[in-house]
């Protein structure tokens, strides 16, 4: 006899998906790990098809996952946030303060949550460098920061959000006058250094992660071109100022559209991780849980 499936299995089932874990789900949803375990399998038996695979870091969707998704967390979140706004106390009318790095935000975050805003969330986005935003965090001035290292300080939970590439970027007229044949590990750097480097600092944080990753040697010129906007330094990199280093989903449309092009296709490109921080304890709440669910959701198609 099918057993009719619950709501609060369809709830876990989106956690366990956001999250990766279920660990993490259990610790979520304030349930005990064999619970959500045995709400999963229940889901998966009146489906009759498994949903995760277990993996080192927690688990993965599988494609029947990703198929129901699509169809019940529009309708779990609409209904969790029914619940709150009926049963969960009078809100404070405060919007949810988020910080991050302005060009993940302004070219990734900020159309993730576009549908939450339209169903009424609210959201205020300060910028700045991810140490400043972590203290504010823990000082009470933000609710939630993505954060480009990893926090360490006491009362902060981070949550891994994506990784970025790093890609070394030229125009394309550039790009011909660079001799691609020279672009070894031992001959790039000399050849490189005849060419302007543009960067959004003094001391190349990118670019010289980048040159250490790749080349297994430090940038030896000084930029060309300092502009303190990564998106400032891809306008440098098209308009043919020089070459640079840049995260591969800021210059994802310029290269679909050949205005800009990878000098290099490294075996293994460096990354940057980043991580959603909250203060502890502060997930039990159902707009900021709701927030933090569908960036970890969203991110998925981000890189």
């Amino acid at each position: 006899m099918t057993t009719a499936v619950q709501l609060s299995w369809l709830r876990t089932f989106v956690t366990v998906y956001r999250l990766g874990s279920f660990t993490k789900a259990a610790q979520r949803l304030e349930l005990s790990q064999p619970t959500v375990t045995h709400q999963i399998r229940n889901l998966e038996r009146e489906l009759g098809k498994p949903l995760f695979e277990r993996i080192p870091q927690g688990v993965r969707p599988t494609p029947a996952a990703e198929t129901l998704l699509r169809e019940v967390q529009g309708p779990v979140d609409a209904l969790g946030t029914v619940v709150e706004r009926h049963f969960g106390g009078a809100p404070d009318g405060h919007p949810l303060y988020v910080g991050g790095p302005v060009e993940l935000v302004t070219s990734r975050v900020l159309p993730a949550v576009s549908d939450l805003v339209a169903d009424g969330l609210r959201l205020t986005f300060g910028f700045g460098l991810a140490d400043d935003l972590l203290a504010r965090l823990a000082g009470g001035d933000f609710d939630l920061v993505v954060s480009t290292v990893r926090p360490r300080l006491r009362g902060i939970t981070a949550t891994t959000l994506v990784d970025e590439e790093f890609v070394l970027l030229a125009s394309p007229g550039l790009a011909e006058e660079i001799p691609a044949h020279r672009l070894t590990a031992k001959e790039a750097p000399a050849v490189l250094a005849k060419y302007p480097l543009i960067a959004y600092a003094e001391s190349l944080p990118i670019v010289r992660r980048y040159w250490l990753t790749v080349f297994g040697s430090r940038p030896t010129s000084a930029p060309s071109l300092v502009v303190p906007d990564l998106r400032g330094v891809l306008a440098a990199v098209k308009s043919s100022a020089g070459i640079s280093v840049l995260p591969s989903y800021l210059a994802a449309e310029e290269l679909v559209r050949g205005e800009v092009v990878r000098l290099l296709e490294p075996e293994l490109p460096p990354i940057n991780t980043f991580y959603l921080a909250t203060r502890d304890g502060d997930l039990g709440r159902a707009d900021l849980s709701l927030l933090h669910g569908h960036l970890l959701m969203k991110a998925r198609l981000w890189m």
